[in-house]
């Protein structure tokens, strides 16, 4: 499932290593011999063997020049970020300086268990001297041993949508969504799945319309506010399904009539909803839902927040998810 996108697409850790080449490992094979000329019939070549990793180079005390962060402060962000993956395997390479004071370059070797790969793959990013985040591909990431913490707090404090279960709940899910996004429509199974399967869990919904995307979804969430505004969270929910079951007549000429429908399904009276409309302070609620989204680096939906941890919904196999979620809860 692709995302639907407001501005670069989110580089999740997990997904920006690169294959380079690391010096002692490049290899260059030697030219095939010339085919034997032969009049019997030609035969399949059997499959060539997995080619078996190589060992990791010791890193070379030489290439960590940098005071911060810690190889140790390192560690500790990789296990948070990739603990639940038990078939990587990664080194510290490199922690170096660079010619901005502060701003350090941080290399880590990584290998996947059970795949063909012959070699390590390289991840390269720059911690900043906030200690508290990193760049890689373009994007700026939270860093630390710790480095979901800061959002989770975040959220907890500031994401104030519709919700379900206990305020309280160690599992705390938060999902930013577009009403007229094919893929958060898509996706609501995937909600509806994790909250059966962790009834345990604090669920808030956050309006985040695209407005250089989509161009109903701003009408569609701040309908959505005034809705929970006056029948709770409840009608809130059913207003969210009957939009998405009724997604594709969100469009400049069909969007008012279909708004107006899924109010009423959501048992909320419409005269109440059109004047909750008209006052400053309902767009000021998308607004500051949209700030909050970006505050924690939200640009695309649907966007999933497992205790502060960023998920594009639909990135992952379900059982993946899950085992995300499972490993997150195991560190509390």
């Amino acid at each position: 499932m692709t995302m639907c996108v407001h501005s670069g697409l989110l580089a999740a850790l997990f997904a920006v290593t690169s294959m380079v080449t690391i010096p002692g490992f490049a290899q260059n094979n030697p030219p095939d011999a010339p085919a034997a000329q032969s009049d019997a019939p030609a035969q399949a070549a059997p499959p060539a063997a997995p080619v078996p990793p190589q060992p990791m180079p010791p890193p070379d005390p030489a290439n960590f020049t940098a005071t911060s962060p810690t190889k140790e402060t390192v560690q500790a962000f990789l296990r948070a970020s990739w603990g639940y993956d038990e078939n990587r395997i990664f080194q510290v390479q490199a922690i170096e300086t660079t010619q901005v004071q502060g701003i350090s370059r941080v290399t880590v070797l990584v290998e996947e268990k059970g795949t063909q790969q012959a070699q390590p793959s390289a991840l390269t990013f720059l911690t900043l001297p906030d200690g508290q985040h990193l760049i890689a591909n373009e994007e700026i990431l939270s860093f630390g041993a710790h480095p979901f913490e800061n959002y989770r707090e975040i959220l907890m404090r500031d994401a104030k949508g519709p919700s379900r279960g206990p305020a309280n709940a160690p599992l705390q899910l938060v999902e930013f969504s577009d009403f007229q996004c094919p893929h958060c429509k898509e996706a609501q199974p995937t909600i509806d799945r994790l909250l059966k399967d962790y009834p345990q869990a604090h669920f808030v919904s956050q309006v985040f319309p695209l407005r250089r995307v989509h161009s109903e979804a701003e009408k569609a969430a701040e309908a959505g506010v005034c809705v929970a505004k006056i029948g709770g969270n409840d009608a809130f929910f059913k207003y969210t399904d009957a939009v998405y079951a009724d997604q594709a007549q969100l469009t400049p000429e069909g969007s008012t009539q279909a708004l107006a429908s899924a109010v009423k399904t959501a048992g909320v009276d419409d005269a109440k909803v059109n004047a909750c409309l008209a006052e400053p302070s309902t767009k000021a609620a998308v607004d500051a839902s949209l700030q909050v989204g970006a505050e924690v680096g939200v640009n695309q939906t649907p966007m999933l927040s497992v205790n502060g941890r960023l998920l594009p919904l639909g990135g992952f196999p379900y059982d993946q998810l899950k085992k995300i979620i499972d490993y997150d809860l195991s560190q509390k």
